[in-house]
């Protein structure tokens, strides 16, 4: 005899479209960049035309990416979590990994993140990254796995040393459904190393650019949306993202935690062959 789960009835209330129950879930890709979706070249090279490097600036035209993200069912708007150890050149707000050419076998990405648990309506999930204390080694990887051969070993992010000594966090995001929308989002790091180290969280929200002119009529939002600090509850700071077809929703942050609208500035640069727009500043609330 089978035994009904308050999961069963999430399941049950959002296959008969009562409730949306999975509206929001990890939708929020991986790695968008060297992507053919956002690949506009002349000679078809995805992989360099819109790299790693760039992701941090540059606006996606199909989708968004992030570690540890969620998002609607649209993607129109993203949560994900960025990471600074004091000690890389660049916030981690995205996996790395090599391109085609390269990785000596092909692409390959080189981080340590885990699955750990995900309900079918994705009511309760949760996910495991590993960071380095000290600075990624970027460069590392590249050169050391462009000199080896397709016979060779693939020399991987453990191989570098950056984790000797347990110099790393584990870094555990999980989210907890109390309604279809209303989403607790708990983030606890775990310092392995054998000494305190600096770790800065900045649970990051954006918004997917989904008004710009490129965007066909029929998927185009009305106007731009808005992202804007406002006055939390006690305890707490807050941020409304406003989108004129998913409405308005809030973030609230413990009060110990700030919000701060950060926009990347880079120079103004044509956004894509073909349109005189210019490529939109990156930018969202940390």
């Amino acid at each position: 005899m089978s035994t009904k789960t308050a999961e069963g009835d999430r399941l049950d209330a959002a296959r008969s479209y009562k409730e949306a129950w999975r509206k929001w879930g990890p939708y929020l890709s991986e790695r968008q960049w060297g992507t053919v979706r956002e690949d506009y070249s002349e000679n078809g090279d995805a992989w360099n035309f819109f790299t790693h490097d760039q992701a941090r600036s540059r606006a996606y035209r199909w989708g968004e990416d992030g570690i540890a993200g969620i998002s609607d069912d649209k993607q129109r708007l993203c949560f994900a979590l960025a990471l600074w150890n004091g000690k890389d050149p660049i916030l981690k707000e995205r996996l790395f990994g090599l391109t085609n050419s390269e990785g000596n076998h092909g692409e390959d990405v080189k981080e340590y993140y885990f699955y750990l648990d995900s309900t079918p309506t994705h009511s309760y999930m949760k996910y495991l990254y590993k960071y380095p204390q000290v600075a990624y080694p970027y460069a590392d990887l590249v050169d050391t796995n462009r000199r080896r051969t397709k016979n060779d070993m693939e020399y991987e992010l453990l191989d570098t040393g950056v984790f000797n000594e347990d110099r790393y966090f584990d870094v555990f995001v999980e989210y907890a459904k109390d309604g279809p929308e209303d989403i607790l989002v708990r983030i606890t790091a775990a310092n392995r190393g054998p000494e305190p180290a600096e770790l800065h969280l900045l649970p990051t929200l954006w918004f997917r650019n989904d008004w710009s002119s490129w965007i066909a009529q029929s998927n185009r939002a009305p106007e731009k949306p808005n992202l804007q600090q406002i006055l939390g509850l006690t305890g707490t700071s807050a941020v409304a993202a406003t989108h004129s077809l998913l409405g308005k929703l809030i973030l609230f942050l413990r009060r110990r935690s700030s919000a701060a609208l950060h926009r990347e500035r880079n120079k103004p640069r044509t956004a894509f062959p073909g349109t005189k727009e210019r490529e939109p500043l990156r930018e969202g609330w940390h």
